[in-house]
């Protein structure tokens, strides 16, 4: 009776640390980008600071909110190792709602047309169906970070208008 209460006991801790494993380790790998940054815990003050050593090739998105309006930044590295940054919005979709981006993949792909593009054309092309970008001369660099202004995230504010409600 002992040996049987001892291995239900054994077989009952591993199926704990099973779940414990799966929660921290697995569960992230296969979490959407949208779960990347959680947007109800939007920052609402100040300005963005990114830590360029935190982006990796897979998509980060900061969530922001001015006067009630969300709106998001986009980091991504690029294969040169360039931290390229864009809003988190489409510059022809945007009106629509849904043209947002997810990371699928390599590609990042706008939710309302389909348009995809890699990390590489992030920030650099301008332009037509895609993410807004966040140009050099409109951030400013460290070694370490990436600092976006909220004057910027202000300016841009009325573009994430009707941003995501028609998800």
């Amino acid at each position: 009776m002992k040996k049987q209460k001892k291995q239900l006991f054994i077989t009952g801790g591993l199926l704990i640390l099973l779940v414990v494993v799966f929660i921290f380790i697995v569960l992230p790998e296969g979490a959407s980008q949208d779960e990347v940054r959680d947007s109800s815990k939007a920052q609402t003050e100040g300005d963005i600071k990114i830590m360029k050593g935190e982006v990796t090739e897979k998509a980060s998105f900061y969530p922001y909110e001015i006067d009630g309006v969300n709106l998001e930044v986009m980091a991504v590295k690029a294969e040169d190792g360039t931290v390229r940054t864009a809003f988190n919005t489409c510059q022809i979709c945007y009106s629509s709602g849904r043209g947002y981006y997810k990371q699928q993949g390599e590609y990042i792909v706008c939710q309302n047309c389909g348009n995809s593009y890699t990390s590489e054309e992030v920030e650099v092309i301008t332009g037509g169906c895609n993410p807004v970008p966040i140009t050099k001369e409109d951030k400013t660099e460290s070694d370490d970070t990436i600092t976006i202004n909220r004057e910027l995230l202000e300016e841009y504010q009325a573009i994430f208008a009707n941003w995501k409600t028609n998800s």
